[in-house]
């Protein structure tokens, strides 16, 4: 099927404009140096993908507890800020625009790959029941130190100062990372966060960092350069959401009056989805169903549910060229497993081109 005229319009976010609706979802690749500085290799991989109407880079912890797995990137160091720049270079030259998604782990990092060996943090000790990856493989999760007042205060920090960092590196914006089963995510949902503090106890208190994280970056680097990510009733990570409606629209009433660029949402199928669109003012960009397999189809129905952006993950891993692939109607590479956090085409950078 080939995709909506529509999905090739061009369209504003934020100070940009983009040439079409079309975004590169973050994806895991753990390609990044030991330290987490971004090599030549991931400057390559997202110039050849520059064709999308915004590329969404991978989740990138703002602190070293935060990393994900072994060889995922960070942004806390100089030499991760001059790393991500050459991303952002690539990128640009080849015509493209780039944000990078911000994301702690949480309770599903590990001491294998963490400091010293030190505890994964998370809203309160309540270990995932849920295998982690470390450089020996999959295990499970450990039972995760709960973060002090003055430690999350720390982390909101954290945050902005890696988003300043993306800034000074040329990337266009930064993506909050609140769903997936990640930190902050793990704060929004009731069987992991059991805190009874301002950070917990009730709605309001379980969607307080993820707002004044937001509302902090982008006050300091611009609205118009941040966005945020959701994905509500994601079990990932062991998460269980008891309501999941009136958490998201309380956050997403809650995000909206701060002006941000865009709003990411993981679609559900549910009264939630239009409730969110009513709710949010500015570019909603959302992850299709995973139900709806043929991309093209996807894009549609999620455009004529609201979608101003429609997400697209593996499928750019293994077509760089997807986006003139969907306008013409030809068929895809398929992606096929790789590694750490899976799919690829002909492992990284090699793929067959129309």
């Amino acid at each position: 099927m080939r995709a909506p005229d529509a999905l090739f319009e061009p369209t504003r976010l934020g100070d940009l404009t983009l040439p079409n609706r079309m975004v590169m979802a973050p994806m895991s690749r753990a390609r990044a140096d030991a330290d987490g500085t971004p090599g030549t290799l991931m400057a390559d991989y997202y110039a050849q993908r520059a064709s999308a109407g915004l590329i969404v880079a991978e989740g990138t912890h703002p602190v070293a507890a935060g990393a994900i797995g072994p060889d995922a990137p960070g942004l806390f160091t100089d030499a991760h800020q001059d790393g991500w720049a050459r991303v952002a270079d690539g990128v640009h030259a080849a015509g493209g625009r780039v944000f990078l998604q911000l994301m702690h782990a949480g309770r599903l990092a590990h001491p294998d790959f963490l400091p010293e060996g030190s505890l994964p943090v998370a809203p309160s000790a309540v270990a995932a029941d849920a295998l982690v990856h470390t450089p020996g493989g999959r295990v499970p999760a450990v039972t995760p130190q709960a973060l002090t007042d003055g430690a999350i205060r720390e982390l909101i920090d954290d945050f902005v100062r890696s988003a300043c960092r993306a800034v000074a590196a040329g990337l266009d914006g930064v993506e909050i990372h609140a769903a997936n089963g990640y930190l902050l995510h793990q704060f929004l949902a009731e069987n992991a966060n059991l805190r009874t503090d301002r950070w917990g106890g009730d709605t309001e208190g379980r969607i307080r960092l993820t707002v004044a994280i937001a509302r902090a970056v982008a006050d300091t680097v611009g609205p118009h350069r941040v966005g945020v990510r959701i994905s509500p009733s994601n079990p990932f990570g062991d998460l269980a959401e008891a309501d999941p409606y009136g958490t998201y629209t309380a956050l997403v009433s809650a995000l909206a009056p701060l002006g941000i660029a865009y709003l990411h949402h993981g679609e559900t199928g549910t009264e939630l989805d239009p409730a969110v669109r009513e709710l949010w003012p500015t570019a909603l960009m959302v992850t299709p169903l995973p139900a709806d397999r043929d991309k093209p189809e996807a894009a549609a129905h999620s455009l004529a549910r609201g979608a101003d952006l429609v997400s697209f993950g593996r499928d750019f891993l293994a077509n760089p060229d997807l986006v003139t692939r969907c306008r013409i109607g030809a068929p895809l590479n398929e992606a096929r497993r790789t590694g750490f956090y899976g799919g690829g085409a002909q492992g990284y950078t090699d793929y067959p081109a129309l």
